[in-house]
């Protein structure tokens, strides 16, 4: 009564482990893109918030400048483009309403209007915000 040991012998743990790794490596191959995506989409809000707040900065310091009694457009937008260059943001459009600053009473209020494509600021190009154009605004009333 001498039977066949081979039959009866568990697996080694070559072949137990053998049917694991290709399960591990489907997982991974459904897995990684979407990890990729919800990594380049994290990254890509991430910026896009930065560049929403870098414009809300400069719109406000430009309506400060605007406010003080001797400023000019001109000093207004050079404010907003230093505040930007600073933080790396390119394809600025700083808007000014009035333009004649000069001409504004106590009371009056200035626009600062700063825009800035979001193209030419993300770090993922060409994805999530393609086309697109993000803005802020300041008003302040001239108090002098």
């Amino acid at each position: 009564m001498n039977k066949d040991r081979s039959q009866n012998r568990p697996p080694d743990r070559y072949q137990r482990g053998r049917g694991r790794r290709g399960v591990a490596v489907i997982e991974l191959a459904v897995c990684l893109p979407i990890i990729v995506l919800l990594v380049l989409s994290t990254i890509e809000a991430c910026s896009m918030i930065f560049l929403k707040q870098s414009l809300s900065i400069a719109a406000y310091e430009g309506a400060r400048t605007a406010i003080i009694p001797s400023a000019t457009a001109d000093d207004v937008q050079k404010t907003c483009e230093q505040i930007l260059a600073d933080r790396h943001v390119a394809g600025v459009r700083v808007r000014v309403k009035p333009k004649d600053i000069g001409s504004l009473q106590p009371g009056d209020f200035v626009d600062v209007i700063v825009s800035a494509p979001c193209n030419a600021n993300s770090v993922v190009r060409n994805t999530f915000y393609r086309g697109r154009r993000l803005s802020a605004k300041a008003s302040m009333m001239i108090e002098f």
